[in-house]
């Protein structure tokens, strides 16, 4: 009885840091399933193979896992987003999530390795095929700009004592601004009694005149010492 319960714990655990690590990568990335979710899914899977092997009588694990695959259908429905005419937000993430339940169905089923690597296979898909897919998208983009989302990189120096003033001037004109927010950031410049302010955001394509206005409206501050601002990797993908 002890190592029927350490086998399934050992299932169990398997699979939520499986869907953890899947989930990480897309945490980072600020997506709309990160790590929680993920580790549900994942974790889920393998609660329902587990049933099956425990009720005796009631059904194979193949079969639940089946239904599982049919399930998260629903769940990555959810994250698939329509935005304007020919643009679909979330397909990779809804793609993530089914990989997340097969690798708890796996744990679940007890093929510990076989999940594990469907971990590492998930996250390489994930970050060693991006920059890839992005060159080969490259040219098609090139010709699309108002259909893309362009990130952008905006940096303020100022002296520590503006460093609020400077935060909440930053804000301000953004939320002012057509562009989303993806971050605001700051680190103090070395040796100097000085603060770099960066704010991440994201515009519907190219909006340089939205960041020139920010930056002039930022140098009329008698704190602020350096404002620029540049294209972040010049596209954001829409996954």
């Amino acid at each position: 009885m002890f190592e029927l319960e350490l086998d399934l714990v050992a299932r169990l655990g398997t699979a939520m840091v499986a869907g953890a690590l899947i989930g990480v990568e897309r945490q980072w990335r600020h997506r709309m399933a990160g790590l929680r979710t993920n580790a549900l899914v994942s974790t889920g899977a393998a609660l329902f193979v587990i049933l099956s092997t425990l009720v005796p009588g009631e059904g194979s694990p193949t079969r639940v896992a089946a239904q599982v695959v049919s399930g998260i259908g629903f769940l990555g429905a959810g994250v698939i987003l329509r935005d304007g005419t020919n643009n679909i937000r979330g397909l990779n993430t809804a793609a993530t999530l089914w990989c997340a339940a097969a690798v708890g169905a796996l744990a679940g089923a007890g093929f510990l390795l076989v999940s594990s690597l469907g971990v590492l296979a998930v996250i390489g898909t994930n970050v060693i095929l991006r920059p890839i897919a992005r060159k080969l998208d490259r040219p098609v983009l090139a010709t699309t700009d108002k259909e893309v989302d362009i990130g952008y990189q905006f940096r303020v120096v100022c002296h520590q004592d503006n460093e609020l003033h400077v935060r909440a001037l930053m804000l301000q004109a953004v939320n002012n601004a057509p562009v989303m927010l993806r971050g605001l950031h700051s680190h103090d410049v070395d040796g100097t009694p000085r603060v770099e302010v960066r704010a991440d955001f994201v515009t519907r394509g190219r909006n340089d005149a939205t960041l020139e206005q920010i930056v002039a409206r930022l140098s009329l501050e008698s704190g602020v010492t350096a404002v620029s601002w540049d294209v972040d990797n010049e596209v954001v993908e829409n996954y």
